[in-house]
């Protein structure tokens, strides 16, 4: 589990039947102002990523996912959604998500972090370095015992990566936190090269 992983909050996005609120939420992501409100608010320490209309956020310390928790309320409230986020802490001991705040007891007895699952997570590449993002994070996904699979929907100037994960819920957890770790990196190295006067 990476050190910024130990704190998460997780949660469904809710809003009006039209899907907008969820699909602006997703766009702006992609582009790298996911949520103007919350970038100002959070720590780049916070890694936020999406499966679908659940939102998940990961951080090294609770003060910083607290804080990350009221930005993310303020701004979907700005778009007219609502999210009731949980919080829970990666016990190292046990090798599950725990609630932090529950009797340890409790925690330990929760099949939850232990049940197979199946998500699919999209990520948005430059083509040119599709085919690195790609085989760094199936060798993650080997590394941490989760089946993957990947699908590619080819656009002008990027490709948009699909990754079907199965294995424990806390697994795929762990996966989709380093693969919004990994596409954060990746903007930022792009927007520097852009930027780059040679």
């Amino acid at each position: 589990m990476a050190e910024d992983s130990d704190w998460r909050l997780q949660g469904r996005v809710e809003g009006p039947e039209d899907p907008a609120p969820v699909l602006s939420l997703i766009k702006r992501h992609q582009q790298s102002r996911l949520l103007g409100d919350v970038d100002a608010a959070v720590s780049e320490r916070v890694v936020i990523t999406h499966d679908g209309e659940r939102l998940f956020a990961y951080a090294p310390d609770r003060d910083a996912i607290e804080a990350a928790r009221s930005a993310i309320e303020t701004a979907l409230a700005a778009d007219g959604a609502s999210i009731r986020l949980t919080l829970s802490h990666w016990d190292h001991g046990c090798d599950e998500w725990v609630d932090p705040d529950a009797p340890a007891a409790a925690a330990a007895e929760s099949p939850v972090a232990d049940s197979e699952q199946t998500r699919t997570l999209v990520a948005l590449v430059g083509r040119e370095i599709r085919s690195e993002f790609e085989r760094s994070l199936q060798i993650y996904a080997q590394e941490i015992g989760v089946r993957c699979e990947v699908s590619e929907h080819p656009h002008l100037l990027s490709v948009q990566a699909a990754f079907t994960i199965s294995g424990p819920a806390h697994k795929l957890d762990e996966f989709a936190a380093a693969l919004a770790a990994e596409e954060r990196r990746t903007i930022r190295t792009e927007e520097a090269v852009m930027a780059s006067p040679l």
